[in-house]
């Protein structure tokens, strides 16, 4: 997969998670935050037990990390926290301080790295980009 597919996909996935914040706005204040958090991950359940069933071999789980497993805890952390921002501070807001957080965190997973991730270390032109990020999220908050 080249670099501009690896882009567009995630740009999707970017879009895709402000959908996925609003409906779960939405669906936390017609059942209940915590409610809405189970129905949420169910249903990701039933979508990614059809995906793990469409395709062949077992997965070799006894060689992850044990911590890579916290992913799942944290995904439920990630749905309640949007389900809770959205609605008390719009989509907007609420995405770019979701987008700040993101991206102060995944810097200091590169520059460290983390997780046995590959070490990307932080220049002063990430510096510069941080800067006009956490810029424009003020911007946008105004």
């Amino acid at each position: 997969m080249g670099e501009i597919t690896a882009l567009l996909i995630a740009l999707l996935a970017g879009a895709t998670m402000a959908i996925q914040g609003s409906l779960n706005s939405v669906l936390g204040k017609v059942v209940g935050l915590v409610e809405a958090t189970l129905v949420v991950h169910v249903v990701g359940l039933i979508a990614a037990l059809a995906l793990f069933l469409a395709r062949p071999g077992p997965i070799p789980l006894k060689e992850a990390p044990w911590y890579t497993l916290l992913g799942g805890a944290l995904g439920v952390l990630i749905i309640y926290g949007v389900a809770v921002s959205i609605p008390r501070l719009g989509v907007v807001s609420a995405t770019t301080a979701i987008i700040v957080g993101q991206v102060t965190t995944a810097a200091l997973v590169d520059h460290f790295g983390l997780f046995a991730l590959q070490q990307v270390p932080f220049t002063w032109l990430k510096a510069l980009g941080f800067v006009l990020l956490v810029a424009g999220g003020w911007l946008l908050l105004k």
